[in-house]
């Protein structure tokens, strides 16, 4: 008995075109990604990774640094491990249109990100690339105008199975003796994380302290310690003392946490306006005076509750790097995504309003 070979169609030009538009039409995210973020901006930092010079001109060329660039992006917003990352390219027609990919294109695997970001580390680049990302901001009108709050969230990242004598030395900033002979076993333990408490709950990793903007919650600055480091540390170095839309130094909001004597004395005598939390002593409980200007101040500092919690809905809260300079990695991009979503929404926002007032 002969059967009939069932015959199998090629997707053409036109099929995946057609596709791709009605993604478009149902409200692809990443449409506006891709047009409203000037990635070519970011072009002449990124290519510092590659100046290294080749032996020869033997062998694959590197991939694209843009390309590679948003597909740390992309991992980020859909909190994503390299192999992830790598297989959702493949997979999703929305992700190759993001990157500009055809279907015959190559695709860097796993290892090339791995490595990609490895050169961001060791070439200092995060810091640089949110730095530049400022620069688009600006463009589009979204300065430092409001009040600066400052907040941090904690970071966490797996949790080590040492001995208590183990951790001992780890906090004191020796590696214990046996781990020195196994370096395998050295590659795996991340001697920079650290334990505390918070309300009853203990916490293993680093700590993520940003300053964003009331107006537009936009994170303006940030800083990476372990998550033993106390808020108030990092406070003076988050600081902003450029004048906001209105003039004058723009009003600092935070929590009680951040209110140490000499700290209010430093806000003083810099001029910037502290909308501080104040906190309550033994038998010196706050008036209703105080608790009603705290709960005032937190009206406007809980804006950055905002930030934190979309951070938390893309996995933002947790990491599996190990060590301090891979995690300023993840949480430096961490927080530039969160701005460059946070961009095409409030231009979606002012697109809205001007069709309104027409």
């Amino acid at each position: 008995m002969i059967t009939a070979r069932k015959q199998v169609k090629q997707p053409g030009f036109f099929d995946v075109a057609e596709r791709a538009q009605k993604l478009e039409h149902l409200g692809d995210p990443l449409v506006a990604l891709h047009t409203v973020i000037d990635w070519e901006a970011f072009r002449s930092d990124l290519e510092s990774v590659h100046q290294k010079e080749r032996k020869s001109n033997a062998g694959a060329k590197p991939f694209d640094v843009v390309l590679i660039f948003k597909m740390l992006i992309l991992q980020q917003l859909h909190n994503l491990s390299d192999d992830g990352i790598e297989y959702q390219v493949r997979d999703r027609l929305s992700f190759m249109r993001f990157l500009g990919l055809q279907m015959e294109d190559k695709v860097p695997d796993a290892k090339t990100i791995w490595l990609y970001r490895e050169r961001l580390k060791s070439n200092g680049l995060t810091e640089v690339l949110f730095e530049r990302f400022h620069e688009q901001l600006a463009k589009h009108g979204y300065i430092a105008r409001g009040g600066q709050m400052i907040d941090a969230t904690f970071v966490e990242v797996p949790r080590q199975r040492n001995t208590k004598e183990e951790n001992t030395q780890i906090r004191l900033d020796t590696t214990p003796g046996d781990w020195q002979s196994k370096p395998n076993k050295l590659a795996q333990k991340d001697v920079d994380a650290r334990w505390t408490k918070k309300n009853e709950e203990r916490y293993y990793g680093y700590k993520n302290h940003i300053n964003a903007d009331q107006a537009n919650k936009l994170i303006r600055d940030y800083a990476v310690s372990d998550a033993s480091v106390h808020d108030s540390q990092v406070f003076e170095e988050l600081l902003d003392d450029q004048f906001g839309a209105k003039g004058g130094t723009r009003a600092i909001y935070a929590d009680s946490a951040y209110r140490p004597k000499e700290q209010e004395a430093n806000l003083q005598e810099s001029n910037i306006p502290s909308q501080v939390c104040e906190k309550g002593a033994r038998n010196h409980p706050l008036t209703k005076e105080q608790k009603a200007a705290n709960k005032e101040k937190s009206k406007i500092r809980s804006r950055i509750e905002h930030i934190l919690g979309a951070q938390a809905q893309v996995g933002g809260h947790i990491v599996r790097t190990i060590g301090m300079v891979r995690a300023r990695i993840k949480i430096g991009l961490m927080n530039l995504t969160y701005n460059m979503k946070c961009l095409v929404q409030l231009l979606g926002k002012d697109r809205k309003g001007m069709f309104a007032a027409g």
